[in-house]
């Protein structure tokens, strides 16, 4: 069976998150983006009524994307809800360890998480933008509180862990370790995130 084709919408967007995701949204004008897409700005705007419709629904469906692979790495599987969850931190690892210490390339610019990448950028300039990353981040921690919550049930973290404080905090964690990771170009941040994260979760009931 054939893959459908892109649509043009949808090639708008894929250019322009590979370019959000290596320049940041203020560093990447319309004029670029549309060079890279090869669209003309008429086109563009058939689709989007403005730069920031454009970053907004970007952001959405980048979420959805996300969600759909945190979904994928956190399903049950066999092994303990803990197992599951540290599969998640060890992709975001690997990942984002080797795209902010420098060892991809260009083509890879897209893997970048860009809900490390823009929030502090667009939270400043774009309510429509700054609400959709919240209310992204907000999903992504639900879903690390209900493996938390199956963690307690299968006693693979302690049972007074309080799941919904432990999601956020460790969530926090990791988006401080990718910060970090950026500005010394190397991974150990994330090695320290990881043996944090070993701590909060706390030794299994006996």
């Amino acid at each position: 069976m054939l893959a459908e084709p892109i649509t043009v919408k949808d090639h708008l967007l894929d250019c322009g998150e590979r370019l959000l995701a290596s320049k940041g949204f203020v560093g990447v004008g319309l004029a670029e983006i549309l060079a890279v897409a090869g669209v003309p700005k008429g086109s563009f705007y058939h689709y989007f009524s403005s730069k920031e419709r454009f970053g907004e629904v970007l952001l959405t469906r980048y979420v959805e994307g996300y969600l759909a692979l945190m979904d994928q790495l956190l399903k049950p599987d066999g092994t303990s809800a803990r197992q599951r969850l540290m599969r998640y931190w060890s992709h975001w690892n690997l990942s984002q360890c080797e795209l902010e210490t420098g060892s991809c390339d260009a083509s890879q610019s897209g893997s970048k998480c860009l809900i490390v990448k823009l929030s502090a950028e667009v939270a400043d300039i774009s309510e429509a933008m700054r609400l959709t990353l919240r209310d992204g981040t907000d999903r992504v921690v639900r879903r690390i509180a209900d493996c938390l919550e199956e963690a307690r049930m299968d006693g693979s973290v302690p049972p007074s862990l309080q799941a919904q404080d432990t999601a956020q905090t460790l969530y926090g964690l990791w988006l401080g370790a990718s910060l970090l990771a950026k500005l010394r170009r190397d991974g150990s941040p994330f090695v320290q995130a990881l043996a944090s994260t070993e701590q909060l979760l706390g030794l299994p009931a006996p």
